[in-house]
């Protein structure tokens, strides 16, 4: 079995909380895909082209990591790239219960892919992109929450 993991997310933008669970993922398998997903559902503030180059650069601190898009089944994806976990981050409770369902349906999709769950700090516990971009929108300091390269690209971004 390959010793590989994916994270999967919209990125738009990463943050500190995503940076996190990726650092975690990356301590236990020595190579990640971060897979940045295509969600024709969503109007992202970033193009998917700006959020790869964001990840790549937020994680360009650590080794084994693959940055990639994605469009469909996360868990056909993994299957893909030879990868038999999914790494998910969970912030609250309340992301427990959608995650739990989700893994329990990629488990029904794809039985060989297990799902493995990691908490970021608890610095991080609130943080998310909505959040993110809703601050940076309205000028407040957002270096905290994002990592430098993704700071600067959202202060570009709203002025």
């Amino acid at each position: 079995m390959n010793e590989a993991a994916v994270c999967a997310g919209t990125f738009d933008p990463i943050t500190m909380g995503h940076l996190d669970v990726i650092e975690r993922a990356s301590r236990i398998f020595p190579r990640v895909v971060i897979a940045v997903a295509v969600n024709p559902g969503k109007s992202p503030l970033f193009s998917v082209e700006e959020r790869i180059e964001l990840v790549k650069k937020s994680t360009a601190h650590l080794s084994g990591i693959e940055v990639e898009t994605f469009n469909g089944l996360l868990v056909d994806f993994a299957k893909a790239k030879g990868v038999h976990v999914i790494v998910r981050g969970l912030r609250a409770f309340s992301d427990f219960e959608y995650e739990f369902q989700m893994a329990l349906m990629n488990r029904k999709l794809k039985s060989e892919i297990e799902t493995l769950f990691l908490m970021p700090k608890q610095d991080y516990s609130y943080v998310s992109s909505s959040n993110v971009r809703t601050v940076a929108s309205m000028r407040g300091d957002i270096t905290p929450f994002v990592p430098p390269p993704v700071a600067e690209a959202l202060q570009k971004r709203f002025t």
